[in-house]
C-alpha cells in the first residue's frame, strides 16, 4: 500500500467519497465521535458525509438531541450519539480531567467546588430546562460560587461535562444551552473499561484506518498501554500491512477505494480527515509540507485532490449569498477547476445559499 492508496482508503472509509447514510446520527455512530467545537464546521463535516443533506437538517436533528456535543476523547468538543456518551465519558474523562488540573489549581477549583457547582446546575436544569451559559452563570453566583473569570466558569461547565452532569441542548437561536445528560440520555449504554476499550478501537480503525497505533493514541486521548489492549481485543476483524516501519490497520471487510483523479472535496476546519491522525504524511505532498503540516493550517478548512490536501480555503458570508476563496499550494487545470466548481456547488446545497468562488487561482 502506497501512501495515495492510504489517503484513498482513508477518505472511502471515513464516508467522504461515498455517502452510505441519509441520517446524521448514523455518520456519527459510524465514525463514533467527531471534533465539534467549531459547531458550524462540525455540521458541514458530517453534511459532506451524507446523501442529500442540508445545514437546517443537521441542525434539527442535533437540537432533537439524535446526536448530541460535549467534551469527550481529548479536550475539546464532540459529536457524539446519545447512546455512546456514558461509556466512553468514563473511559476517556479521567485523562481530561487530568490534564486540567493545572488550570483548576490556579482557578481555585477543587472536588468540594465542582460538586457544590453540579449539584446547583443540576438542580435548575431538571424536568427538561435547557440553560445558556450565561443562564448557568447566574445560577451558580446565586449559590455564592464566583463566575466573574470566563476561563473559571469554563472549567466549571466543562468539568459538568466530563462528570456526566450535563451535556448540550437545544440551541436557542443561535445560543447554546445545556441540559440534563441524564435527560437527554437516558438510554445511554454502560460498558466495562475492556469492552469500551475494544469498541473505541474498533470503531476507530474501522472508520478511520488505515491507521497506526499512535493515530488511535492521539483521536482517543488513551495512553499507549490502553489503546494496544483495544486494538489487541479488534485484531480478528482487522487487517494491517507494514509500509516503512509502520504498521497500519484497517477494517478486514472493507472494499478497497476507487481510484480518485480530479475529484475534490472541500473539507472543514477540524474535519476528522485531518485532525484524527498524529501521522498525516500520507494526505499531503511533501513539497508542501511546510505550508500545510503546521499547527495553524491543519487546522484551516482544506481542500482534498486525488485524496492529498493541495491547499486551503474560506468563507465571506454576505447578505444572501457566501464567497469561497481559494489558496492553493498547486495549479488546478482545466478539469480540477471544474471539480472545486462542482463542490461549491455542493457546499451551496448544503447551505441553501448562492456560492461564489474566487478563481483568482496561481
Amino acid at each position: 500500500m502506497t501512501n495515495l492508496k492510504i489517503a484513498y482508503q482513508r477518505l472511502h472509509n471515513q464516508l467522504i467519497t461515498r455517502q452510505k447514510f441519509e441520517k446524521a446520527d448514523d455518520v456519527v455512530k459510524w465514525l463514533c465521535a467527531v471534533q465539534a467545537q467549531d459547531y458550524a464546521a462540525a455540521k458541514w463535516a458530517l453534511g459532506l458525509r451524507m446523501q442529500n443533506s442540508t445545514d437546517t437538517f443537521v441542525e434539527q436533528v442535533f437540537n432533537d438531541g439524535s446526536i448530541l456535543r460535549t467534551h469527550i476523547l481529548r479536550p475539546t468538543w464532540h459529536f457524539v450519539l446519545p447512546a455512546d456518551i456514558r461509556w466512553m465519558l468514563a473511559l476517556t474523562a479521567p485523562r481530561v480531567i487530568a490534564a486540567c488540573t493545572y488550570y483548576y489549581r490556579i482557578l481555585g477549583l477543587d472536588d468540594t467546588v465542582f460538586e457544590q457547582c453540579n449539584g446547583a446546575m443540576a438542580k435548575a436544569l431538571q424536568g427538561g430546562k435547557h440553560l445558556t451559559r450565561a443562564e448557568l452563570a447566574s445560577v451558580l453566583q446565586q449559590a455564592g460560587i464566583a463566575t466573574d473569570n470566563l476561563q473559571r466558569i469554563g472549567q466549571i461547565i466543562m468539568r459538568a461535562e466530563l462528570d456526566g452532569i450535563i451535556c448540550s441542548g437545544a440551541r436557542r437561536g443561535k445560543q447554546f444551552t445545556y441540559a440534563l445528560l441524564d435527560e437527554r440520555a437516558p438510554q445511554a449504554r454502560t460498558l466495562d473499561r475492556e469492552e469500551s476499550l475494544a469498541e473505541l478501537a474498533g470503531r476507530y480503525f474501522t472508520s478511520h484506518g488505515p491507521a497506526t497505533l499512535q493515530d488511535f493514541v492521539w483521536w482517543s486521548g488513551l495512553t499507549v498501554a490502553d489503546a494496544r489492549i483495544g486494538l489487541a481485543m479488534v485484531t480478528s476483524q482487522l487487517k494491517h500491512e507494514v509500509i516503512d516501519g509502520q504498521t497500519y490497520w484497517r477494517s478486514a471487510s472493507m472494499p478497497s477505494a476507487k481510484d480518485l483523479s480530479q475529484t475534490i472535496y472541500l473539507l472543514p476546519n477540524f474535519d476528522e480527515y485531518t485532525v484524527g491522525y498524529t501521522d498525516r504524511s500520507a494526505i499531503f505532498d511533501m513539497s508542501d509540507a511546510e505550508k500545510f503540516d503546521t499547527p495553524g493550517n491543519v487546522l484551516n478548512p482544506t481542500i482534498v485532490l486525488n485524496g492529498l490536501v493541495v491547499g486551503t480555503w474560506k468563507r465571506t458570508i454576505k447578505k444572501d449569498s457566501m464567497l469561497l476563496t481559494p489558496s492553493l499550494f498547486t495549479t488546478l487545470n482545466k478539469d480540477g477547476v471544474g471539480a472545486l466548481i462542482e463542490s461549491a456547488s455542493r457546499y451551496s446545497a448544503f447551505l441553501n445559499i448562492p456560492v461564489n468562488i474566487d478563481l483568482n487561482l496561481p
